[in-house]
């Protein structure tokens, strides 16, 4: 998975690339915790996110919560397959998907 990250004052995006599954997870876990001291807006771009496992759908929890503390997340381009995972999981209700 590559993680594209672009940070301006307070409003971060990650743009991800690839398979977000409990090999990759640790990795955006990672780049979470490292990146979102003092941001009050995130955006995770998945236009290129081809696969989403358990893993990273309890990382991306995770996120949400962390930012429900401290400002807002949005999840944005996100495919069929990973909209369908959201839609059978629940995670629709939890985060904010456009």
């Amino acid at each position: 998975m590559t993680i594209t990250k672009n940070q301006n004052g307070s409003h971060l995006d990650l743009a991800l690339e690839g398979r977000l599954d409990t090999t990759t997870a640790p990795q955006l876990e990672a780049e979470l915790k490292q990146s979102v001291n003092g941001v009050t807006e995130l955006v995770l771009d998945f236009s290129g996110l081809e696969y989403l496992s358990s893993a990273g759908l309890r990382v991306l929890l995770s996120a949400q919560k962390v930012m429900n503390r401290q400002g807002s997340m949005v999840i944005r381009n996100v495919n069929e397959t990973i909209h369908e995972i959201f839609e059978v999981t629940g995670f629709v209700d939890i985060l904010t998907i456009e």
